[in-house]
């Protein structure tokens, strides 16, 4: 892991098994693409190589890809964490009341409230159990992750439900603060499109007739010409995913620096203003290979498919896609976790937001050390789990490892100097996988299981994980890590909390645009 740059809060990787018993809309497809359409953070020949690599186990045994999955089955996957940074900046507790048992925090953006993807250690729940000693709270509200702002958390499952009964049925006065593009205007502006999740992979929501119900009253503070943009307050009466980000979007005025809802190379000049059509279309798109890789293949989600028949001595043990290409790969499974059919315009979103998605984590880096090495890669470590206690049917995401120190790795507990070095050249990387595949004594190791591929450049400075081989990309730009959308005021029966209006809402304020 390369040194964390100022303003940024990084953790070390880390192994972790990820557990789990099938879900009822898994029940009778196949292990591959069940994995590959539920899950976006890691690239489809990823998702094949993990499992070809035998760190997915189904009832204890090695899974397949092409497994299909029966009721019961209880799925173990490890998996090298890498967690995103987060900001530096520290979550401040406005207010402790041990009395009535709840805490009132101030959440900075880019840190996720609970754990989901590629979050576990680096989220608001376990950052306050871990750095602050709290040993249970309940998020009963809760704020994305790019959102920063006042949250009131209940430290008991009493205050919890009544706060719950709050929340749900409406009594809770919300107030947030944003900052959006072009002059807003003056007086109440009022919008209640309702509100419908279409992509749950990449958490997208969009106005449509089917959506839920959803109310938001909009009113001016202040404009600023220097930038064309507006300090606007935000007054929801619902509780809807993105409600406030979906519906400014409608009205023309997208918070500023948004990267789904205000970036016009997913929504084009129209910017979503008045909503997307919605006639279902059957239309799809496969995914659009990086610009580097325009002309070496013609699927970002595939492995190379074609390979002389001459150059294979022993076809069964080639490492290729099935013959058959997966939802995934032929743009299939976008709709599917849709509740109404998707119209031409809103398959374009969600294809155009994927494609800059996997741009953005540059599988092909990864591919570099694959393929160079032309060989599977099993992990340098014993990654063997503890078995499951009996009738531990409703365990879930809790297994641990046989190595001890794996486990306190896990848990962010210091294990000295157990691991290797934090990051690897190009070189480095594929020197030692090739070491890794000469010593393996599995007869799907061969060298020439994989077929040459891209070649890295020379002159790059990419490193990788001396563990897992993943490119380590560098630290993002602070400023880029949340949203201008703050909570500012809530008022329950609890009381009324709010926190100090946030440095972007300023007078002035002026921000790097590129």
């Amino acid at each position: 892991m390369p040194a964390t740059g100022p303003g940024l809060k990084k953790i070390p990787p880390y192994w972790y098994p990820y557990t789990t018993y099938a879900k009822q809309r898994w029940i009778g497809r196949e292990l591959l693409e069940v994995v590959s359409t539920e899950f976006r953070d890691r690239s489809m020949e990823y998702y094949r190589y993990a499992l070809e690599s035998g760190v997915t186990t189904i009832n204890g045994q090695v899974a397949s890809p092409n497994h299909i999955i029966q009721n019961g089955d209880r799925m173990e996957n490890v998996v090298h964490r890498h967690e995103p940074p987060v900001t530096a900046t520290p979550i401040r507790i406005l207010l402790e009341d041990k009395e009535r048992e709840f805490i009132v925090v101030d959440k900075p953006g880019s840190i996720p409230v609970h754990a989901s993807g590629r979050y576990h250690r680096n989220t608001l729940v376990a950052i306050l159990m871990s750095d602050f000693g709290y040993e249970k709270v309940y998020t009963v509200n809760r704020l994305d992750r790019l959102t920063s702002g006042l949250m009131i958390l209940p430290t008991s499952s009493d205050c919890a439900r009544r706060l719950t009964k709050e929340f749900v049925s409406g009594t809770v006065r919300k107030e947030y603060v944003a900052r959006v593009n072009g002059r807003f205007p003056d007086g109440d502006v009022i919008c209640e499109q309702p509100l419908l999740t279409v992509d749950r992979q990449m958490g997208l929501n969009i106005v449509h007739e089917e959506g839920r119900n959803a109310k938001t009253i909009f009113n001016l503070i202040r404009y600023d010409e220097n930038t064309d943009t507006s300090v606007i307050l935000c007054k929801p009466t619902t509780g809807r995913s993105h409600q406030l980000r979906v519906h400014l979007q409608y009205l023309g005025h997208s918070i500023s620096n948004d990267p789904v809802y205000g970036d016009r190379r997913i929504w084009a000049s129209k910017m979503g203003k008045g909503g997307i059509d919605t006639i279902p279309s059957d239309e799809r798109t496969a995914p659009a290979p990086p610009p580097h890789l325009a002309n070496i293949q013609d699927n970002p989600e595939s492995l190379l498919r074609e390979s002389p028949q001459d150059d294979i001595e022993d076809i069964e043990n080639v490492l290729t896609a099935p013959t058959k290409l997966l939802p995934r790969e032929t743009g299939e499974d976008i709709g599917m976790g849709s509740p109404v059919p998707l119209s031409s315009e809103a398959v374009g979103v969600i294809t155009r937001l994927r494609n800059m998605k996997d741009e953005a984590e540059d599988w092909s880096r990864w591919r570099d050390v694959i393929f160079r090495a032309k060989g599977t890669l099993r992990a340098p470590r014993d990654l063997a789990l503890k078995k499951p206690p009996p009738g531990n049917k409703k365990q879930k995401n809790k297994g641990e490892f046989v190595n001890e120190q794996l486990n306190a790795a896990m848990k962010g507990i210091d294990v000295n100097d157990e691991f290797p070095p934090v990051q690897l050249t190009t070189p480095e990387a594929v020197s030692i996988a090739g070491e890794l595949i000469a010593a393996a004594s599995d007869a799907n190791a061969g060298p020439e299981q994989f077929p040459q591929g891209p070649a890295a450049d020379p002159n790059e400075k990419q490193s990788y994980c001396p563990e897992c081989y993943l490119p380590l990309h560098p630290d993002p730009v602070p400023e880029k890590l949340y949203i201008f959308l703050h909570a500012l005021r809530y008022t329950t029966s609890l009381g009324t909390f709010e926190t100090e209006m946030p440095a972007w809402s300023a007078e002035g304020f002026t921000w790097d645009m590129s």
